[in-house]
């Protein structure tokens, strides 16, 4: 069933303002993936903050032509799907390999955009080996908290020697 100009029109409008807005894309093929499997797989990447759109490659090259992310079209090739999401690179590329191990490696991510660059396929997959933001965000805020603990017990020995120092002074005042 062909679809009519007003419904393509429509799909990349709306696709173009997710593109717009997302500071993580990534390409995947997802051949081979029964209806039900995208289903799930798209109900984990909603939970990690991400969408999964199946869109035909010919309205995704037009939404990206209204864009500021770097030109994808050679990557356009074959059954694709886009994985959008915010700010967070790390979160979907998780799910998206976590996914894959438990479905014979599909969807194969082809490429991914992280804050307008584009990443290999490759660099996709480290970031899924990165611990999740909240991980990394406690272990910075631990490691200032450690810094500024340090510091304060550092001041207090300076503060416990001077003491130590005066009442030294004063006994030998009073001798």
């Amino acid at each position: 069933m062909a679809m009519k100009l007003d419904q393509k029109q429509t799909i990349t409008a709306e696709l173009q303002g997710m593109l717009s807005s997302s500071d993580v894309v990534y390409l995947t093929d997802f051949t081979g993936l029964t209806v039900d499997a995208i289903g799930v797989l798209r109900r984990q990447l909603r939970e990690a903050g991400a969408e999964y759109r199946v869109v035909k490659n010919t309205l995704t090259i037009r939404a990206l032509e209204g864009t500021d992310i770097p030109d994808l079209t050679e990557h356009l090739q074959g059954p694709t799907a886009l994985v959008l999401g915010g700010s967070d690179p790390v979160a979907p590329a998780k799910v998206v390999r976590d996914f894959a191990k438990g479905n014979d490696e599909r969807p194969v991510v082809k490429v991914g955009v992280v804050e307008r660059r584009v990443v290999s396929q490759e660099e996709v997959s480290r970031l899924a080996e990165l611990p999740p933001m909240e991980h990394l965000l406690a272990s910075i805020a631990g490691g200032l908290t450690a810094g500024v603990g340090g510091i304060a017990g550092a001041l207090n020995a300076v503060i416990r020697d001077i003491a130590y120092m005066v009442e030294e002074v004063a006994k030998q005042g009073e001798q």
